[in-house]
C-alpha cells in the first residue's frame, strides 16, 4: 500500500511541471532579410514565458541582448527558444549581432 502510494505521489511530482508549462504563453520572433520581426514584441510583465526565434533568412543571426541576459547563434532557416522572465514591466533591447544595423528590437513587458 505504502509503496503504491509512493509511486503516485511521485508520479504526480514529475506530470507537474508539464502541466505548469502547458499554461506558459508563447511568443514568436521571426528574422527576416535581417530584421526582426516584429520589431517590438509586447509581453505580458511579471510572467515566465518561451521565445521561440525563427530565422527564415539562408544566413545565421546571432539573438543577443543584454537586458535580457540572453545570445545565441541561430543557423538560417532555423530556430531557437528561451525561457524569459518574468519580467519587471519595461523595455528591453534584443539585436542581430551580426547585422547590428538591421536587426534590431525591443520587447515591452507591460
Amino acid at each position: 500500500m505504502m509503496k503504491a502510494l509512493s509511486c503516485l505521489l511521485l508520479g504526480i511530482l514529475f506530470l507537474l511541471p508539464t502541466y505548469a508549462s502547458a499554461d506558459m504563453a508563447t511568443y514568436d520572433l521571426r528574422i527576416v532579410d535581417h530584421k526582426f520581426i516584429p520589431p517590438v514584441l509586447r509581453v505580458r510583465a511579471h510572467e515566465k514565458f518561451k521565445l521561440i526565434v525563427k530565422n527564415e533568412d539562408t544566413t545565421p543571426e546571432e539573438f543577443e541582448s543584454h537586458d535580457l541576459n540572453r545570445e545565441k547563434i541561430i543557423p538560417g532557416k532555423s530556430e531557437a527558444s528561451f525561457y524569459i522572465g518574468p519580467l519587471n514591466p519595461g523595455s528591453y533591447h534584443f539585436f542581430g549581432e551580426f547585422n547590428e544595423d538591421s536587426a534590431k528590437g525591443d520587447m515591452i513587458a507591460e
